[in-house]
């Protein structure tokens, strides 16, 4: 096997992982859109908490990312 083919599947499996990304996001704001539509007065607090797990799912996003590019390109 080539090299650059060997580089080039290992950086789609790495890439993989961003699919489980996109449906955490997606369950996260659907709840927090659900909650905040249950209960209103809750926005303060659980606005917060919906943003910390949007910026926790995101960083695995982007380490899945480098790893990605650090197989490619370096």
């Amino acid at each position: 096997m080539d090299v650059q083919a060997a580089r080039e599947i290992g950086a789609g499996i790495a890439v993989i992982a961003l699919a489980g990304v996109g449906i955490g996001l997606g369950n996260i704001f659907s709840t927090l859109v659900s909650s905040i539509a249950r209960n209103p007065a809750s926005r303060p607090h659980v606005f917060g908490l919906g943003m910390l797990g949007f910026a926790l799912t995101e960083a695995v996003a982007l380490f899945a990312l480098l790893i990605a590019f650090l197989i490619l390109f370096a």
